[in-house]
């Protein structure tokens, strides 16, 4: 249980039980950390619309660049749900979840080509205290993804360092959704077979 509890569905004002219906609906359960920042509506609307416009904006890197920076960061911060949501979001992808296994080991493993290889170092890099980025591996970047991919990458593994960080501060926990009954949330290909 996080150090602050959820809002609950009947405790929640009109505009908040309306995003949790949303959420329901799109991901199989409100996610916690969604239901936890609801204390502070405003806040949670300002989350909410800046994580869908990341979602539009950030295409410039192939999804498994992205999927695999955002869930290293997640890794080395140990935030739990954060690995259990990435997973999810990676599955729908259509991305092989089981190389995930070999995270730890990217470096030599197969299970990653070069260009993931760059991606997660610069995750470790950026999210190392102090922050460990050199200029040889910006310029890496910059010949493998471009300026726009390294400032994508850059915000990317930026804004997940902010919510795993949140989330291991307030104790927000994997929530079952790869793994668990409460939040199995059906790939998009297994909903249009179904409905």
């Amino acid at each position: 249980m996080s150090r602050i509890p959820q809002v609950t569905a009947r405790d929640a004002g009109i505009l908040v039980r309306l995003a949790y219906r949303i959420a329901r609906k799109r991901f199989g359960a409100v996610p916690e950390p969604f239901a936890v920042t609801a204390h502070h509506p405003r806040l949670l609307r300002a989350g909410t619309v800046h994580e869908l416009l990341v979602e539009k904006a950030a295409t410039t890197l192939p999804a498994s660049v992205r999927e695999l920076a955002v869930y290293r960061t997640a890794v080395r911060l140990g935030c739990s749900w954060c690995i259990d949501f990435g997973t999810m979001l990676q599955r729908h992808e259509g991305l092989d979840i089981e190389r995930l296994r070999s995270i730890d080991d990217y470096e030599t493993s197969p299970a990653f080509d070069a260009r993931e290889r760059l991606a997660i170092a610069y995750a470790d890099a950026m999210t190392a205290s102090p922050v460990t980025v050199t200029d040889e591996q910006v310029a890496e970047l910059e010949r493998a993804f471009g300026r726009a991919g390294v400032v994508e990458l850059s915000y990317l593994i930026g804004l997940e360092n902010m919510r795993a960080r949140m989330n291991s501060a307030l104790d927000i926990t994997d929530q079952g959704f790869t793994s668990g009954d409460a939040c199995l949330v059906p790939m998009p290909m297994e909903r249009s077979q179904d409905g």
